[in-house]
């Protein structure tokens, strides 16, 4: 069990490390009281050694390991690496580069929608993990032999399932799309934190422009105020309680204090009149030159029917159909969101009709909708079949 606590016993790990080709990578993190994740482990492993970093030890400076994720010649490999990513992000503006994410990579080779790291463990190493400390407190000091000894479970089998997964994805010539996924993962606008941007979590909520309108305005406040106090969303205002704001749109802290879904006395805070500004902004927005709505956008654009549930509902069997019969997780293919695009529009601007995606799925899809294609079952499994010319049966 090594558990580094030092600048200069980091600095003299990174340097070893950055010896392999590659270095598997795990933190452990909290976040239930703050708006910023709160490293507290890192874990590190090459071939030769498994190393643990208290990140909160009171003399340590990550540095070496920040250096080490940026170093080109070395492959850092994670286990569903969105929120270890932005870890790095938020502590160096950098992400680790090139980077391999065993849980996309395991998508990509047919393994499932989202894996765990644990089913991965037990399929390709035959190993059960060990889940004893998995809610543990990894803030609390001094760390436990046995929270050392599963945090480095993290990155030591990690090591096999990485090089299990590079040989499956060389075997079925799907490299190119792991590294399609993996420029998502990179792109600091995954990462990046807009107050501006926040109200589109609300989006599918909202019914009425002048809803999205006080929206807009109101969650950029709250994402403000959390980042500023690096508290969670909910601790300023739970989501309910803005989408109460928002379609109630009230103008004085004392039609605030009606509304039943927000706190007792966030009138007469600091808050209240904070809130019943944001509102106000909202409301002075043109209507002409707010974004449409979920609602809206379904079933707009051209090309062969609108988008209706039962075309939604059809491209859904077919996408199913496709990830099964190509050893692909579904939810790499095509999201819900995208069916609906497509339902609307033969021109959508989704990934489903780009590259890979549109050869395997995409222009079945359009097939599909456009009556090109049929559905049928055979023996239990659902059957593509393809018109040929002549054999489409008239109207």
């Amino acid at each position: 069990m090594t558990l580094i606590t030092t600048t200069e016993e980091l600095a003299a790990v990174c340097r070893r490390l950055a010896r392999h080709p590659f270095v598997t990578v795990d933190t452990e993190f909290l976040r239930e009281t703050t708006f910023w994740p709160k490293l507290c482990v890192l874990q590190l492993a090459s071939d030769e050694e498994a190393v643990a970093v208290d990140a909160l030890a009171p003399d340590i400076d990550l540095i070496p390991f920040l250096d080490l994720m940026a170093d080109r010649n070395v492959v850092k490999v994670f286990h569903a690496a969105r929120q270890d990513l932005e870890i790095v992000w938020k502590m160096s503006g950098r992400l680790p580069e090139p980077l391999f994410d065993t849980q996309v990579a395991a998508m990509v080779c047919g393994f499932g929608d989202q894996v765990s790291y644990s089913e991965l463990c037990q399929t390709l190493c035959r190993v059960t993990i060990d889940k004893s400390s998995r809610f543990t407190d990894w803030a609390r000091r001094p760390l436990t032999s046995a929270q050392v000894t599963y945090a480095l479970a993290d990155v030591t089998h990690l090591r096999d399932i990485y090089r299990t997964l590079v040989k499956k994805l060389e075997a079925s010539k799907r490299t190119g799309w792991l590294a399609d996924e993996m420029r998502t993962l990179l792109s600091p606008a995954t990462y990046e934190q807009h107050p501006d941007q926040a109200w589109e979590r609300f989006r599918s909520k909202l019914r009425k422009p002048r809803d999205l309108a006080v929206m807009m305005d109101l969650a950029a406040w709250r994402e403000s105020e959390a980042q500023a106090r690096d508290v969670p969303r909910s601790r300023i205002l739970k989501d309910d309680a803005m989408i109460e704001v928002a379609t109630a749109a009230p103008r004085s802290v004392d039609a605030l204090a009606d509304l039943r879904a927000v706190p007792r006395g966030m009138d007469k805070s600091r808050l209240g009149p904070d809130m019943i500004a944001a509102v106000e902004r909202g409301l002075a927005r043109d209507p002409k030159a707010l974004p449409r709505l979920d609602r809206d956008r379904r079933g707009n654009g051209g090309g062969g029917g609108g988008g209706s549930g039962a075309t939604v509902e059809l491209l859904k069997v077919l996408l199913r159909q496709v990830a099964e019969a190509h050893g692909v997780a579904a939810k790499l293919i095509a999201n819900v969101e995208d069916l609906e695009a497509i339902a609307g529009n033969d021109e959508a601007d989704v990934p489903a009709l780009e590259g890979w995606r549109r050869a395997m799925f995409g222009a079945k899809a359009l097939d599909l909708k456009n009556g090109r294609l049929a559905l049928t079952v055979e023996a239990g499994r659902v059957i593509a079949l393809e018109w040929q010319d002549g054999e489409k049966p008239e109207d």
